[in-house]
């Protein structure tokens, strides 16, 4: 047969090397499935807002607030506590001047001393009093502050969660269209084999396949950035996310507008917090007012005294303990202009605080509006969709059996899928309309 019936054939040895990389590559991706294709991180709604409580970045730095304002609280505090010091020194001096006198003063001397110094605050005319209540109150603050910020965490990520869902489903809607599109070319195509339909209905049928695939690109770009977003807002870096759950729910009775503004006056963080910095205002005020007051202190000092002189030397206990009273009887007007300025701070947040209320009377009102809104949509819809989905049924069969256009069924499929398009945005609009009212009623996460 000679060597050359030996060899295999160039396409022979081609397709046996290709089946080989194929057989690794499997092998590989059943040994280690993730060099294949990273599998993303699925979440439902409770999972992603415990991740978000944990590692949103905008609740860790209102966190790291609560510390700080925690540290200044205790640094007002500390002018109210005993300051207590040790102190040790030791110095050399020579005075040649002092020969003029003759032997009565010593040219050179040496001292060393070492001794406990204690200084109490004994009053300050509410001074030390108002600005430790006014940290205390800052400290407070800080809680109602950080509820805010997990609030809000809380009402962004439940908002993008139902967007996630929301370009699943619209994503899926556009590849059944895709599909359905697909199908009826190949209908198209038989039929005209059977002679029943013409190369116009093939090529009309071939441009709707083409213009149902760029849907399905913008869906599949709405779904990336919307899984983007949520993984931004739950602060987990480069892992990959998908969502799991659904939009459609039951549609509550809507709450009355009394209950819910009752609510919100009630339990809303950013208004506790604005009467807190209320509270800190009059406090600041008192402070200010003390600047031209009489204050009291008590200082003490015990302590070992050696001092040596031209070569004496004695040494023993030293201590001195004494009262001081300082009165600043005119320091040009400072004080009074610093109690101007606080109240004028004062009387500015007590109008933010009016202003505060009207806009959450407006808030509620539109919250409870819009949930009412959008459940009724929902109503609306669910119905409108069941009566597409039998039009388009009917269409299909009848254009099956000659009696229905394509013209008809193309009608009939464009209205179930904006039919089903909407309601999908109903519910992810009445979800989201529920979140907002827990936010403006400051129950979210309750």
């Amino acid at each position: 047969m000679g060597l050359k019936g030996c060899l295999p054939r160039v396409g022979n040895v081609k397709l046996i090397f290709n089946s080989a990389v194929l057989l690794i590559l499997v092998g590989a991706q059943v040994i280690m499935p993730g060099w294949a294709s990273a599998q993303p991180r699925v979440l439902t709604l409770p999972e992603a807002l415990a991740i978000a409580l944990e590692k949103n970045k905008d609740i860790l730095k209102a966190r790291e607030y609560r510390n700080l304002v925690a540290g200044r609280y205790v640094e007002e505090r500390a002018a109210a506590l005993p300051q207590v010091s040790l102190n040790s020194s030791i110095f050399r001096s020579r005075d040649e001047s002092q020969r003029a006198f003759g032997n009565f003063f010593p040219l050179e001397q040496e001292v060393r001393t070492s001794d406990l110094s204690l200084s109490q605050v004994l009053f300050t005319f509410g001074q030390v009093g108002a600005a430790i209540r006014g940290a205390k109150i800052g400290v407070e603050s800080a809680e109602v502050q950080l509820r805010l910020f997990r609030q809000a965490a809380l009402l962004n990520v439940s908002t993008t969660f139902y967007d996630c869902l929301l370009a699943g489903e619209l994503l899926e809607l556009a590849r059944q269209n895709r599909e359905q599109k697909i199908r009826h070319q190949e209908e198209v195509r038989h039929k005209l084999k059977l002679g029943v339909a013409t190369d116009y209905d093939v090529l009309a049928a071939e441009v709707a396949v083409k213009n149902a695939f760029p849907e399905v690109t913008r869906m599949e770009n709405l779904q990336r950035t919307a899984r983007e977003r949520i993984r931004f807002l739950l602060g987990i870096g480069d892992t990959e996310l998908d969502v799991q759950g659904k939009l459609d729910q039951e549609i509550a009775p809507y709450p009355p507008l009394d209950e819910a503004l009752a609510k919100s006056r009630r339990k809303r963080p950013d208004l506790a917090d604005l009467g807190y910095q209320i509270k800190i205002a009059e406090e600041l005020v008192t402070i200010a007012g003390a600047g031209n007051k009489p204050r009291l202190d008590l200082k003490a000092d015990w302590g070992w005294s050696d001092l040596q002189v031209e070569g004496g030397r004695a040494d023993g206990p030293a201590w001195m303990a004494g009262l001081f009273l300082t009165y600043p009887i005119f320091d040009g007007l400072r004080t009074k202009g610093k109690v101007a300025q606080a109240r004028s701070n004062l009387a500015t947040l007590k109008l933010e605080e009016a202003k505060l209320l009207d806009g959450i009377l407006l808030q509620t009102r539109e919250a409870v509006d819009n949930l009412r809104e959008a459940g009724e949509i929902v109503k609306a819809l669910s119905a409108t969709v069941e009566q597409a989905d039998r039009l388009l049924l009917l269409a299909e069969k009848g254009y099956e059996f000659g009696v229905k256009t394509k013209l008809e069924v193309d009608d009939a499929a464009l209205n179930r899928l904006q039919a089903r398009g909407n309601l999908a945005r109903a519910r992810r609009d009445y979800l989201a309309a529920q979140a907002a009212l827990e936010w403006v009623t400051g129950t979210i996460g309750e």
